[in-house]
């Protein structure tokens, strides 16, 4: 078993997501693929449960340049462009739930 399989208790996750048109093979740290994600964290044990779009935001275009921390509320380019990062929003999330599964 992983040691993360072992420490942690079922979880839900929101993780700013990718498409695959802006991700770089699922390396891009702010902004990583949903399948790299499950696929990580089945890897530790667990079994993905559910998926939401209750923090899905199709405003964000995942271009910018500080990446996710240039959205609300970190807003890193300070006053540069202020309003228009104010008006997408914070940034496109992926919300996963994953189990433990039951010991034999």
């Amino acid at each position: 078993m992983s040691y993360w399989f072992v420490r942690l208790l079922p979880m839900e996750a929101s993780h700013h997501r990718s498409s695959s048109v802006t991700s770089q093979n699922g390396l891009n740290l702010s902004y990583p693929l949903t399948e790299s994600i499950i696929t990580a964290v089945e890897k530790a044990g667990f079994k993905l449960v559910g998926k939401s779009e209750i923090n899905a935001n199709p405003k964000d275009t995942k271009d910018y340049p500080g990446g996710v921390w240039t959205l609300p509320p970190t807003l890193s380019q300070g006053q540069n462009d202020r309003e228009r990062f104010v008006t997408i929003g914070e940034s496109d999330r992926m919300t996963l739930k994953f189990v433990k599964p039951k010991a034999p």
